[in-house]
């Protein structure tokens, strides 16, 4: 018997020497393309014609005012959230946990909207939306005393706190909260019209709140781009080691990150109990905070980008609903098209930065 050497394929990421900026921007495009082509394998496989599968999902419900309006009501939070993530992504702090802080905005917002159930004054609007972000933002700066504290890893605090926020709602309105009047369904009282966000567009839910994150997304631009908190956060999250000899502090800009980011998905959550729902339910959210996190890095951590990402990903929610009423797609079909266009976004990104190099090594084989 005698080893006979074989040449065996291997394959490796190798850091690119540079970046290309205009990859960077076609990135997410890319993603959006490729996704619509695995809607249409997907489409196929269940049975259903993927053009007109694709035509209800993404065109059929922006063909009406109603549903433009729809879009705008689905976006606005997403861009709320989404913005504030950006903003701590940009320096490497991940906080994961914008559900809860989305939650905790609610309950915080919503609860001072049940205290003034019966105060006619326009100040209580200004108070409740208040009430909201310095719900999120104290919801954020709990993972951001631990991580500054004790090191501890703000991923898994901040989504760990979420589950709390979301209990402690379903608690709520199960327990001491309950609509007396609400025939024991786990829901509370309406909230009176002084608590409530303006209607923009009439016969629809399209709200003050698309406002707000107009003026986040400026906000957001003029932060991360024109001060030099923004070009802190950038120094952070680009070269960690440069940033602590020019003696940026690291613990304050963590603080920073959380309660800004906490603050908007507070804002957010807010928004939409004080918008579209109108009370406080035992769920407040279909997922914003989660779906917020791919569409920060759809928008290229940008505000502008979280704009339009927002858009994309509302269509998601929208199509999706449309498709279970006309032709019977499962509710799962959403969640399945954010994944994969979370897979082929994260995707396109590695081939940006690194390049597969194949090398070979040499094993033995006996004959």
């Amino acid at each position: 018997m005698s080893l006979i050497p074989q040449f065996i394929p291997k394959f490796v990421l190798e850091t690119r020497v540079e970046v290309s900026n205009k990859w960077v921007i076609l990135s997410p495009i890319i993603a959006i393309i490729l996704t619509l082509f695995s809607g249409i394998i997907i489409f196929s496989l269940m049975g259903k014609d993927p053009l007109l599968a694709l035509y209800t999902f993404f065109i059929q419900p922006v063909t009406t005012l109603f549903g433009v309006t729809e879009l705008l009501v689905k976006a606005t939070p997403l861009v709320l959230i989404g913005v504030g993530l950006a903003i701590g992504f940009k320096a490497n702090v991940w906080n994961i946990g914008a559900e809860g802080q989305f939650t905790m905005g609610a309950i915080f917002g919503g609860g001072a909207a049940l205290l003034c159930n019966n105060i006619e004054s326009y100040l209580v609007l200004p108070f409740v939306l208040l009430l909201g972000i310095l719900g999120g933002g104290f919801w954020g700066a709990i993972p951001a005393f631990f991580k500054t504290r004790f090191n501890a890893n703000e991923i898994l605090t901040s989504l760990m706190l979420s589950y709390i926020a979301v209990l402690f709602l379903s608690y709520l309105v199960h327990g001491p909260w309950r609509d007396p009047g609400g025939f024991n369904f786990p829901e509370s009282q309406l909230f009176s019209d002084y608590a409530m966000l303006p209607v923009l567009v009439e016969n629809s839910r399209l709200n003050l709140g698309s406002v707000f994150a107009i003026l986040v997304v400026l906000l957001g631009w003029i932060l991360i781009a024109r001060s030099i908190i923004g070009f802190q956060l950038r120094v952070v999250g680009l070269a960690p080691a440069a940033a602590h000899y020019a003696g940026f502090k690291h613990s304050g800009l963590v603080w920073l990150s959380f309660t800004i980011s906490g603050g908007l998905a507070g804002l957010a959550g807010i928004a939409e109990v004080s918008g579209p729902i109108g009370q406080l339910l035992p769920s407040v959210s279909p997922g914003y905070g989660f779906t917020a996190i791919i569409v920060a890095f759809l928008g290229r951590l940008h505000p502008v980008g979280v704009l339009f990402a927002s858009l994309v990903m509302a269509l998601s929610y929208i199509g999706g609903e449309n498709a279970q009423i006309e032709i019977g797609l499962p509710a799962a079909v959403t969640g399945l098209f954010q994944g994969v266009l979370l897979f082929f976004l994260l995707a396109c990104d590695v081939l940006v930065r690194y390049r597969i190099k194949s090398s070979s090594f040499i094993s033995g084989k006996r004959s």
